[in-house]
């Protein structure tokens, strides 16, 4: 299979960019609420065996999808399977990689919004009461409606300058600024007195408080948080040269949001025991939460600040992918150009997202099977839509695609054993998409 025409320039770019999609919301916004309410430690090991049984495999697959193809995750499945049903998988992606745009640029536009507020030490500084002030942000349909526009506008601005200008060099200025922030945040939290009492929380098992929908949490955490199940990584692998290892790609994706995770865990949890604040606050951890946390700490407007930029960071990075998958698909052609189809993107789904921006304020009495917009869209994406498009991968890969390219891009330019090969065919073939299935019976109510 041919190489494509737009390439990352290096193994480091890519990887740095698959990590920035993976290392989002998934991982500093919703990993640290949802294991606050899963009972933490337990949690927080099961994602972990998740993520290595299920993410991992999961990941390589979209790899060898995108490479083996040479071609964007909508054109992907047309080559490798043509004249077939399996295109809709590609199709699948990239309605879901829309629909999850439509909420996770809201929340995107509060984060930026709060980012705008803090450097100047508004939030600490005028935000006594702060869940009147996380309301008051995402109660106002024009403060929700300029975040979602700011947010929007700094993903076309990077998509349209293309993969090595606009995605790669982004990432390589954003990802080891994440780090650092991250690093410097949670040698801070340690330091605080009772700060151990959450970690214990992070960290020691407590299997009492694991439950069904905490299993499905879990499995849903480890695919939003690699970003697989909706094709990206099969678009970004696409562009990736034929003398980097993808398992070993896929390891360092992995092993970096594994490790995000855990610096999440350890920068929240301390801070929250240490003040004596429930570790299950829900969503509005990180918007009501930290701030009243920060506002207690020397020089919390600069923790503050530092925090957010790194979630805005993070959360650009994410998005980053989704709106590749979009603008890949489109320009796949060559009959348009990326700018034209990224403006265009843009456009649209800033119009789709508004529904979603406004479900806290205008639109607050509006449900869909008594979800908001936001939640019902979240619900549909996370928990429905991500286990059902991994399933259909894992089958494609399995039971479709030339078994000879799959093993050929598995094995190439890598160090690891053949044995390995099968390990990962075996829980592509049965432990995969059985645990799927039944985390996704369970979500339905039917066992």
């Amino acid at each position: 299979m041919e190489e494509r025409k737009e390439q990352w320039s290096s193994k480091l770019g890519f990887i740095l960019a698959s990590a920035g999609a993976a290392i989002g919301l998934g991982a500093i916004w919703k990993f640290p609420y949802v294991t606050g309410m899963s009972g933490g430690g337990a949690f927080f090991l099961i994602f972990v065996v998740f993520t290595l049984l299920i993410g991992l495999p999961m990941l390589i697959s979209e790899f060898i999808i995108g490479r083996g193809s040479g071609r964007e995750a909508l054109s992907a499945y047309k080559k490798l399977a043509p004249d077939s049903f399996w295109v809709w998988v590609g199709r699948l992606g990239l309605l879901g990689c829309f629909l999850l745009l439509s909420f996770y640029s809201v929340v995107g536009g509060w984060v930026l919004i709060y980012s705008g507020l803090s450097l100047p030490g508004k939030i600490i500084a005028d935000g006594a009461n702060y869940p009147d002030l996380f309301g008051a942000v995402t109660g106002s349909p024009w403060i929700t409606l300029l975040g979602l526009l700011l947010f929007t506008l700094a993903n076309v601005l990077v998509i349209a300058s293309g993969v090595q200008n606009g995605i790669e060099k982004a990432n390589k200025y954003m990802m080891p600024l994440l780090f650092l922030f991250f690093i410097i945040l949670v040698i801070r939290s340690l330091t605080l007195d009772g700060a151990m009492e959450g970690v214990k929380f992070f960290l020691a098992p407590d299997f009492s408080n694991i439950t069904g929908e905490s299993l499905l949490y879990a499995l849903g955490q480890s695919f939003f948080s690699l970003a697989v199940g909706f094709s990206c990584m099969v678009t970004y692998s696409s562009y990736l040269k034929k003398d980097v290892s993808l398992t070993s790609s896929a390891g360092s994706v992995v092993g970096m949001n594994i490790f995000v995770s855990l610096l999440a865990g350890l920068a929240i949890f301390p801070v929250v025991f240490a003040f004596g604040y429930e570790p299950a606050e829900g969503p509005g951890l990180l918007f009501i939460v930290l701030p009243s946390v920060f506002s207690q700490l020397p020089f919390g407007e600069v923790f503050l600040s530092m925090f957010l930029l790194l979630f805005l960071f993070a959360t650009l990075t994410s998005s980053f992918s989704l709106y590749e998958i979009i603008v890949a698909a489109f320009t796949a052609n060559g009959k348009r150009s990326r700018k034209q189809v990224t403006w265009l993107a843009g456009v649209v789904i800033f119009i789709a997202a508004i529904p979603a921006a406004l479900s806290s304020s205008s639109l607050s009495n509006f449900t869909i099977f008594g979800k908001s917009v936001f939640d019902a869209t979240d619900y549909l994406v996370s928990n429905l839509m991500l286990p059902f498009g991994s399933l259909l991968i894992a089958l494609f890969i399995i039971h479709r695609m030339d078994k000879v390219l799959v093993k050929e891009e598995f094995l190439l330019n890598g160090t690891i054993a053949p044995g390995f090969y099968s390990g990962w065919r075996l829980l592509m073939t049965w432990i995969v998409p059985a645990t799927i299935v039944v985390v996704f019976l369970n979500t339905l109510g039917l066992i």
